[in-house]
């Protein structure tokens, strides 16, 4: 960036207003153009105050109505109450002063019929929405606009609104770009999208798009700027998506075909030995990977698949075909229970495969292999012997955690990495893994949450996508019902459900938010399992969090589901993320052995666990969890034969989000419809931000459902610039742009792709 762009604030403008901007997180010059206008109101429309809610911070354009000014009741001092409309709906203003004439300047200025932008956050008091003390400038005066061109603007043109903040109201904004703008040369703002792409998609030059989109002559004028910075923010990212891919696609990597019928194969005794038969999906996807596994350039694969898809078939036979052709494959998993789980899983699908013998030699005495499990908990001899057996080459299949990616774990010829659940791990955790390798390993990730097409071009445009749709036959579907909290009757008619299945020989899962009673309501769980999708107070299921009672924990429900009279005499079982591993694993056998037939568990439970008997969950507070996650927990049960029920149980009310997630649950089990559903309840930081490194998306005008041709333009264009320059240097400015987006958060949003 240039000089200007970098330009700290405190030297555009005075010490307060530099400070003011900042509170809106503006440093520098570039940040303040680059805040974008909320929305622009048009002078001769006013704003509609139905639509305002409260807590909400708004700018809204609207007329006095009317205006009084009186001493307070109960105290000493003034109150001056203002009543302004947008002709339909009226709105309170309060302001308060030491005495009469405190107010004078205000009651001089809103007379009846004076127009304006007031500013603040909406209140309610006695029923009525307020904005009390708001900032405000009124169309005609001369106090907040300083010159005839500027009234002219406010009174003419599109008003931009902006996203504000006490003591910097928006108009303030407008003032600030406006003395930036005035001085702004395209020499001051490079422009990442190259001239010819710009030429070609008729966009404007990125100054002259700034210019439009700050103070624009006509509402078309603003948005076609807003379609031109959109465009470039997905340029930019699709640039530097591409860069992956491209460097990815030179990498070298060993070759590993199937092995000629006739010879000992690990992958043809596999296919024999399935009791079930492979869907379409499961062959065409493997089909797929086996062409790419064959190639010398690393597969770079997303496989994504509906809950209970068979994924971990489609991994295995990729990770045996590895096997075969002499290298070692490392399944990495987020969790303990998880990782536990896949090597009991792959263990039993293999049976007698995995109990054998080497990986070296031209000809091969014997097609079969080890699971090895590597897990931070493994005691002091089983992780010696897990380590050896991967270093040896003895474990052609090794299961692990953050474990794996230690210094202390080599392996023999690492020729695939599969990575289950990757928007737990970042890019760095990723290679570290692929970096045992004495070239670069294949690379599977998978996840069992349905990505809409518009987020697999963002969040993982990296990596090609392979899709599994289908359900293996003779799944008996899962019924799911939402169980209002508060209503007594319901709930005990859950718990005795509960207890049919656990008499008819089935097994019963109980997912809590929390383990502690004692923990913040809003704060998940500190253990890594045990994170849920929540959340935040603008994420899902927020909705008035603050009057609403405490999640249930899994400590305190245990201790009432021992006391409850419809679960008299059934052994009740306990998992969450901080139990010791020995403890997971023999909690885990317990509920599956039919022991312990109901399990109260945290979302350390919410993939990968494989337990046919279980057919019932409840889930506690479910209106919390986020679509997708719900789905999860929910692929828990009716795994089997027998048909699965799951309880929402919650109390969030008709007419609201939450309340709408738990009925599209209720309404279908179709992952990939709800994964579209969520995506369009959930706001643009959670899709880009938040949910994916943890904080706020750079992303400013992007809109992963609304843009998506955009984002498929922008990928095509983006990727004819990198085949042209690889390393971006005919490129300069956009190699920049992108330079700056990693230096923010979209190096951790690009992580998680």
């Amino acid at each position: 960036m240039t000089e200007r762009v970098d330009e700290r604030l405190e030297r555009a403008f005075d010490k307060r207003t530099a400070t003011a901007l900042g509170k809106l997180g503006l440093v520098t010059v570039g940040d303040l153009l680059g805040h974008y206008p909320r929305r622009y109101a048009d002078p001769g429309a006013l704003s509609d105050i139905a639509a305002l809610e409260v807590g909400e911070h708004v700018t809204i354009l609207a007329r006095v109505e009317q205006a009084t000014v009186r001493p307070m009741r109960n105290r000493k001092g003034a109150l001056m109450e203002v009543v302004v409309t947008d002709g339909n709906s009226r709105l309170s203003l309060t302001f308060f002063g030491k005495h009469r004439g405190s107010l004078y300047n205000h009651e001089k200025r809103l007379v009846p019929g004076a127009k304006g932008l007031f500013t603040g956050t909406v209140g309610l008091y006695r029923g009525t929405r307020q904005l009390t003390h708001p900032d405000f400038t009124l169309m005609g005066e001369e106090s907040d606009l300083d010159s005839d061109e500027a009234l002219l603007e406010h009174a003419t043109k599109p008003i931009p609104i902006y996203p504000a903040a006490a003591g910097i109201p928006s108009w303030k904004i407008q003032g600030a770009l406006r003395v930036v703008l005035d001085t702004l040369t395209d020499d001051d703002v490079p422009d990442p999208v190259p001239d010819e792409v710009r030429e070609r998609e008729g966009m404007p030059g990125r100054t002259a798009a700034l210019r439009s989109l700050h103070r624009p002559a006509t509402l078309k004028e603003a948005y076609r700027a807003q379609h031109r910075m959109r465009f470039e923010e997905a340029f930019v990212l699709q640039a530097a998506l591409a860069q992956r891919r491209a460097r990815t696609a030179a990498e070298d990597a060993t070759a590993r075909p199937p092995l000629p019928p006739g010879k000992p194969s690990l992958l043809a005794d596999f296919d024999a030995s399935l009791p079930f038969v492979l869907t379409d999906g499961q062959r065409a996807v493997g089909d797929e990977l086996a062409v790419e596994l064959a190639s010398p350039r690393p597969m770079h694969r997303l496989l994504q698949g509906e809950v209970g898809s068979g994924k971990t078939v489609v991994a295995l036979r990729a990770m045996l075909q590895v096997v075969d052709a002499g290298g070692q494959a490392a399944l990495l998993a987020p969790t303990e229970v998880l990782a536990a789980q896949h090597a009991r899983t792959l263990r039993a699908l293999l049976g007698p495969l995995a109990e054998g013998g080497t990986l070296f030699g031209a000809e091969r005495t014997d097609a079969s292999t080890r699971v090895a499990l590597l897990t931070g908990s493994l005691g002091a001899k089983a992780r010696k012997e897990a380590l050896l057996q991967a270093a040896s080459g003895e474990a052609g299949i090794v299961v692990g955690t953050h474990a794996l990616l230690s210094e202390q774990v080599q392996f023999a010829d690492l020729g695939l990495v599969v990575v289950d659940e990757q928007h737990r791990f970042g890019v760095e955790q990723r290679d570290a893994l692929r970096a045992k390798g004495r070239v670069s390993p294949h690379l599977l990730v998978m996840t069992a949450t349905p990505i809409p097409r518009t987020v697999a071009m963002t969040v993982f445009g990296d990596l090609e996508t392979s899709s599994l749709t289908e359900v293996p036959a003779g799944r008996a579907g899962i019924t799911t019902v939402a169980v209002p909290a508060r209503n007594t009757r319901w709930t005990d008619r859950t718990w005795a459900r509960v207890r049919e299945e656990v008499d008819a020989g089935r097994r019963a899962y109980v997912v809590c938010a929390r383990i502690h009673p004692d923990e913040e309501t809003k704060a998940p769980a500190k253990d890594f399992d045990d994170v849920p999708e929540f959340l935040d107070p603008s994420g899902p299921g927020a909705e008035g969090a603050a009057d609403r009672p405490p999640l249930r924990a899994v400590l305190e429900v245990v201790e009432e589901l021992r006391s409850r009279p419809e679960l008299a005499g059934v052994e009740i079982g306990m998992l969450h993320g901080q139990l010791p591993a020995d403890q997971k694993e023999a909690e885990m056998a317990r509920f599956a052995s039919g022991e312990a037939p109901v399990l109260v568990a945290t979302t350390v439970i919410e993939v990968g666990v494989d337990v046919p008997e279980a057919t019932a969950m409840v889930i506690f507070d479910a209106d919390r969890f986020g679509i997708s996650q719900l789905h999860q927990l929910r692929g828990r049960v009716g795994r089997g034969t027998d048909p699965g029920l799951c309880l929402l149980v919650s109390d969030a009310e008709p007419g609201t989000p939450a309340f709408a997630r738990l009925e599209a649950m209720t309404q279908t089990t179709d992952g990939f419809k709800l994964a579209n559903l969520d995506l369009e309840l959930r706001s643009e930081g959670d899709v880009l931000g938040a949910a994916q490194s943890g904080r706020a998306s750079s992303l400013r005008l992007l809109r992963v459902v609304k843009d998506a041709g955009l984002i498929e333009e922008a990928r095509t264009a983006a990727v004819d610039v990198v085949q042209a320059s690889p390393d971006l240097t005919e490129f300069p400015e956009l190699a920049q742009a992108i330079r700056a987006q990693l230096d923010e958060d979209q190096e951790e949003f690009l992580e998680r792709a």
